[in-house]
């Protein structure tokens, strides 16, 4: 996101645009601050895509094996599967025509050239723009060097950013012997303007010029460009207060972006007080040391990665590092306690957003947890509060990452790694990974029972309860979740948890043919959440609360229940709960009479149950409204027809499906280009038979806790 007016640059802004039509690999190299991702920005937003232009920042990333992850977060994928994230961006870039920004790659080039190569050999619509200090040394790159701004372009960019401060510059020698001084890098230029309210530039420049030899640094082969843009940054450090510097390298410890809450715990005690980081970060702000961005969590800072690494560089002159690397450690782990805690409530959007902001930051603290054994009992706790990221907000891949490493240490604290144990039983069983779903809980029950844990106990016996569910043993799985209720009554758990193994108990009451006590226990759930603000266990009460009306013959009660179900689900990225929705919504769809349009609903779920697993979970619970539906379109529409409609559903991205399914309902969409359905609608208005009277799939696929 460009924060500032762009400056100057048409005639690179050019270049970049022209390589872009013609080379499917552009690199845009230079030293840090020379302004490439504000140019590569500005390039790709000129640019025809028709799946879109998507950035993915690489500067906050340390583990090579996080760059395919940090793509795939960055294209929004959702993929609750086993498959490695590369398999998923194989899958999701295959037949797409759209341009990846890869921005600060520098630090990870092999891992990201790897990545690159493979893409774009398997992806034939991808083109790719890479922004970094190099070249990514790649067969057909096209590279783009860019050159520090030229005279009357660095004194025009000076003359814009003191505009921002409220200064008003004439056209004088100090500004164009600054610019030139400052070899016309843009961050040295900004950097310099923040200075502006309290000098002159001809006091500017002489400051500069007594600093100039002491400040320079730097290894002594380094290019000139990145010594003096070490100058110009130690320059406007020296400028500094002492607590300003202070402040500036404590905040190196953040990754990515962060919220003034955070840099007041982290960043306060010896010689700088928490009251006074407002009043310090407020000054690096006016100096430009820092930046200030509004996103969906609300107002966050950041720094420049060139500014970052030389506080952080000053952080370990200081011997702090390590001290500060521990308070950030704690600040998130208290974030993520307070954010599994505040899942239950009104607040559970509030919550999903906050995460998604901080997730860079909650990827530092995790890593600085385990790669430590005496701290691994706050990794694993770590990792299993993240629950509700993994699970309710589509990161199952990465949740697994963290959690196998997590239970992989000894830990003197049993109870977290009990917690990491079921929540990496849950995962793998969302990923349809059974085996290692039922050596993990089985390992928690096993060690919950020897050292007296009722609440691991319950956990693992509630999340076995879900294996037998979504593996079709139906007597087990209620003899399983009618006890864990029964435990978590004992012990005073009310949550997310709770109320989804109550809906998993309705879907397998219903899968035995109750479908009234299946209401009962739903409408029960629903109840808690409408009073509790919950929005995503209520998603699943009602997706089985919609099945049972439409056995009862109540399509359009069915469909707005479903529809309410698909908003939540969708707004969460809760690609199981929103899959599951159009499933049924094309079932309702078909008994409602438009055929062709159920039709191109179950091709819009089909292209996204890979992502999910296997397809209804290859069950035949699962399969019967399917085939129903299915049965239901071919005999009004015939074959031919009936195909033609699945292949236009498949065309759909996931936002278009959730579009699509959610336009259709409200009656602002239809099978548009399709020939009208022949024949009368089947309007199904009696139960189903016994064999054919449960939901489409079951909720239990994403369940939550906010205990154990």
């Amino acid at each position: 996101m460009e924060l500032t007016a762009f400056v100057g640059r048409s005639a690179e802004l050019a270049a970049l645009r022209g390589a872009l039509d013609v080379a499917r690999l552009v690199t845009v190299t230079g030293p840090g601050g020379v302004g490439k991702s504000r140019l590569s920005a500005r390039a790709a937003a000129g640019c025809a895509h028709p799946d879109g232009i998507w950035r993915v920042e690489l500067a906050s990333v340390h583990d090579p094996e996080f760059v395919d992850y940090a793509v795939v977060d960055a294209l929004g994928l959702t993929d609750h599967t086993t498959r490695a994230p590369r398999e998923t961006l194989h899958a999701h870039l295959a037949g797409r025509r759209l341009l990846l920004v890869l921005d600060g790659f520098e630090h990870l080039t092999a891992a990201c050239a790897g990545l690159v190569a493979e893409l774009l050999s398997r992806a034939p619509g991808l083109r790719v723009l890479a922004v970094g200090r190099r070249p990514l040394g790649l067969a057909g790159e096209r590279v783009l060097p860019l050159e520090p701004l030229g005279a009357e372009e660095a004194a025009e960019l000076f003359a814009d950013r003191a505009a921002l401060h409220g200064i008003t510059l004439r056209d004088v020698p100090e500004v164009r012997e600054l610019c030139r001084r400052l070899d016309g890098i843009p961050l040295a230029i900004e950097l310099a303007a923040g200075r502006l309210r309290a000098l002159s530039p001809g006091q500017l420049l002489e400051r500069l010029d007594d600093r100039f030899q002491l400040l320079t640094g730097g290894s002594r082969d380094a290019l000139p460009r990145h010594r003096t843009l070490r100058t110009a940054i130690g320059w406007s450090h020296e400028l500094c207060t002492p607590e300003e510097r202070l402040l500036w390298s404590r905040l190196s410890v953040f990754a990515g972006r962060f919220d003034l809450e955070a840099a007041e715990y982290v960043c306060c005690g010896d010689g700088l007080p928490s009251d006074e980081v407002l009043d310090v970060l407020t000054e690096l702000l006016a100096q430009s040391v820092i930046t200030r961005e509004e996103t969906a969590a609300g107002v966050r800072y950041r720094m420049l990665d060139t500014v970052r690494a030389y506080g952080a560089d000053w952080l370990e002159a200081t011997g702090d590092a390590d001290r500060l690397r521990r308070r950030h450690r704690d600040w998130y782990v208290g974030l993520a306690t307070w954010c599994e805690l505040d899942w239950f409530s009104p607040r559970q959007q509030e919550v999903a957003a906050r995460v998604d902001a901080d997730l860079p930051n909650l990827r530092s603290a995790l890593e600085y947890s385990l790669s430590d054994p005496d701290e691994a009992h706050l990794g694993q706790f770590l990792a299993g509060s993240l629950w509700f990221c993994w699970v309710g907000c589509g990161r199952l891949a990465e949740g697994r990452h963290w959690l196998e490493q997590a239970v992989r240490l000894e830990s003197d604290h049993t109870r977290p790694r009990l917690k990491a144990l079921w929540v990496l039983g849950y995962v793998a069983i969302l990923q349809g990974d059974k085996v290692p779903a039922l050596a993990a809980l089985q390992e928690c029950r096993e060690e919950a029972e020897r050292v007296a844990s009722a609440t691991g106990v319950a956990y693992a016996e509630h999340r076995t309860g879900c294996l037998a569910l979504v593996t079709d043993d139906m007597a087990r799985a209620e003899t399983l979740l009618s006890s864990a209720l029964e435990r978590y009554r004992e012990i005073g758990e009310l949550n997310s948890n709770v109320l989804m193994g109550q809906v998993e108990l309705a879907m397998a009451r219903a899968f035995r043919g109750d479908l009234p006590d299946a209401v009962r226990l739903c409408e029960d759930v629903r109840v808690v959440c409408d009073d509790h603000g919950e929005r995503w266990a209520r998603a699943y009460a009602l997706f089985v609360l919609a099945y049972a009306a439409w056995c009862g013959g109540e399509p359009a009660r069915a469909r707005e229940l479903l529809t309410d179900c698909l908003s939540s689900a969708h707004s969460f990225r809760d690609l199981l709960g929103s899959v599951l929705s159009i499933e049924l919504l094309a079932l309702v769809t078909a008994t409602e009479g438009d055929p062709a349009e159920a039709a191109v609903l179950q091709g819009a779920a089909a292209a996204l149950w890979p992502s999910v697993g296997l397809p209804l979970f290859g069950s035949a619970y699962y399969n019967a409204p399917h085939e129903l539906c299915e049965a239901t379109a071919r005999e009004q529409l015939g074959d031919e027809r009936y195909e033609e409609c699945v292949r236009q559903g498949t065309l759909l991205g996931r936002e278009a499906a959730v579009s699509r399914a959610l336009g259709w309902s409200a009656g602002a969409a239809t099978a548009e280009a399709l020939p009208a359905p022949r024949g009368p609608a089947r309007h199904t208005t009696a139960p189903l038979p016994p064999d054919m009277r449960e939901p489409a799939a079951s909720p239990t696929r994403k369940g939550g806790e906010t205990a154990g």
